[in-house]
């Protein structure tokens, strides 16, 4: 009698975290988008924007469109986030997106030096 209310009270448990997974998921993530500029405030099409998370140095890359914008989206919201841009030799500046920020969508221009 014991065990059934033991495994009733852990089944319970279990479905109340299944239905309402805390910050995990789709429903936590962030979204990080921006444009890639020249320094004379033009759109820079095929730079490559570095995304790399501070908690496991992963890197993911991005190619910026005709307009010079780039997107990383499905991001945790609990991890730091670094990000920069190259184009033809020439880099942004390093940004960085905290996990203290708990904005969902996140704008971050990179601005080319020397371009």
């Amino acid at each position: 009698m014991r065990l059934t209310k033991s495994v009733a009270v852990a089944a319970i448990i279990l479905a109340a975290a299944l239905a309402h997974p805390q910050g995990r998921g789709a429903q936590g993530a962030r979204t990080l988008s921006g444009h890639v500029i020249s320094s004379a405030n033009q759109p820079l099409q095929g730079a490559v924007v570095y995304l790399k998370n501070a908690k496991t140095l992963a890197i993911k890359t991005y190619i910026s469109e005709p307009d010079g914008s780039y997107r990383f989206s499905a991001l945790s919201p609990n991890v730091d986030y670094e990000i920069y841009a190259d184009y033809q030799g020439a880099h942004s500046d390093t940004k960085t997106l905290s996990a203290f920020d708990n904005r969902k969508q996140v704008e971050i221009t990179l601005r080319i030096r020397g371009k």
